[in-house]
């Protein structure tokens, strides 16, 4: 983690791995008006559209935002087309870590798109209108293969850009336990070279991606997926790039892997990051289900193997290992997560949301706050020092986390021995 200060004037901060209110487990009122106002409040200033395959929704991204060089403006606020596609179908070679033989298995994959404009996501949704339905959900499912996707979308435009999304995650990810794949090029085989980046996910980290040889040569960013705008969601994790008013820009920060740094949560805190079984309240680091023989204890089935435990099956590389083409990360919590630590109160009662308030009046964006406030002025403002310190052992990678694990975020914990809080 690089402790220096941001300079905001500088540099965009970006989720662009959001939804909209059509996809499944997302908020109703998941709007432009709302994601704008909160985008602000969290110190993002570039958020993709989500969702752009959903017929209502692209023709409310037509009807609301105005284009200019890739970027769509609601009032001064900017966007880049984007949108989440999910790959259901099977393929020969092995699935995740329990399978050797070479037969057909189910793969899973969520793939990231971000798109230059509106004419060329009317051509992606012409062609997967060829393969099957997109009005059902935000997240429309399809039975066409990594490597088929990638191409073709290459022959409707070199400019789009298709990032794995949340890589490692057991269901859904290229790399997941569950579902997919021991590598980028068992998936996407002669396409690879047109594939740039991974997303983190929260249950990972760079530094733990860096250990992946095959990752040397591929940007990692992070985005926040978020199923709402709250700000303990949207931006939770987040990209730093350059400052730009051009979508190419953004994309050749990406593939050329000259972004600024990203913003992570402690991967500990995602819902994957170790094994076990949430229904049996049963969680294990890797040694552990080793001697367990991935057997849960408490009901005798095969344990959900987690993030951690993935890496370290796929890992060249030794833990510490740093990558030559390494980039900053801020390891940090979200406010809200912090501010509930303090006030021993739960994310979104009221006393939480009184002190968040008050925070953002008087220290402008979320973001500022994390990153950048120091102690002396925080107390010059009369936040409480508890909170204070709090904030800064955020930033300093001081707040221990429980891990989570099958579907359970992870617990932040004050000290040994003291109150924990679910998050």
């Amino acid at each position: 983690m690089d402790n220096n200060i941001i300079n905001f004037d500088d540099v965009i901060f970006a989720d662009l791995h959001i939804h909209s209110r059509f996809s499944r487990a997302c908020s109703s009122n998941l709007t432009f008006e709302n994601l704008v106002k909160w985008a602000k409040i969290k110190g993002l200033n570039l958020l993709g559209t989500g969702d752009f395959t959903h017929p209502i929704w692209l023709n409310e991204i037509k009807a609301k935002l105005i284009e200019k060089d890739g970027f769509y403006y609601y009032n001064d606020f900017p966007f880049i087309i984007s949108g989440e596609i999910s790959l259901m179908y099977s393929q020969e070679g092995p699935v995740g870590t329990n399978f050797t033989s070479e037969i057909r298995r189910g793969r899973r994959i969520h793939l990231l798109m971000l798109v230059p404009n509106i004419e060329i996501a009317d051509k992606i949704n012409a062609y997967l209108d060829t393969k099957g339905r997109r009005d059902y959900d935000g997240r429309p499912i399809f039975k066409i293969s990594g490597e088929e996707f990638v191409r073709e979308m290459m022959k409707i435009s070199k400019d789009i850009e298709i990032i794995p999304a949340h890589c490692w995650t057991p269901w859904f990810g290229i790399f997941g336990s569950a579902s997919g794949f021991d590598s980028l090029k068992e998936c996407f085989k002669e396409q690879i070279e047109n594939v740039h980046a991974i997303e983190t996910g929260m249950s990972s980290d760079p530094e733990m991606n860096w250990r992946i040889k095959e990752l040397e040569n591929k940007s990692i960013v992070s985005f926040s997926d978020a199923h709402s705008f709250w700000p303990f969601r949207l931006g939770r994790e987040a990209t730093i790039f350059k400052k730009t008013d051009f979508y190419k820009e953004i994309i050749e920060q990406i593939r050329n892997n000259t972004f600024v740094a990203t913003i992570e949560t402690d991967p500990a805190y995602g819902k994957y990051h170790w094994d076990g079984h949430r229904a049996c309240k049963f969680s294990c680091e890797p040694n552990k289900t080793k001697e367990l023989k991935e057997i849960c204890p408490v009901c005798k089935k095969q344990l959900t193997i987690g993030v951690e435990n993935r890496i370290e099956r796929l890992a060249y590389y030794p833990k510490g290992f740093r990558a030559k083409n390494e980039k900053p990360f801020y390891r940090l919590l979200p406010l809200q997560e912090v501010i509930a630590l303090a006030v021993g109160s739960g994310l979104e009662s009221k006393s939480v949301w009184q002190v968040y308030n008050l925070l953002i009046e008087n220290f402008e964006n979320e973001f500022n706050i994390l990153l950048n406030v120091s102690r002396e002025e925080f107390l010059k403002k009369n936040v409480d020092i508890k909170l204070a310190d709090l904030i800064i052992k955020n930033r300093e990678e001081k707040i221990k986390i429980k891990p989570g694990y099958d579907g359970e975020y992870g617990k932040a914990v004050i000290g040994i021995g003291e109150r924990q809080a679910i998050l």
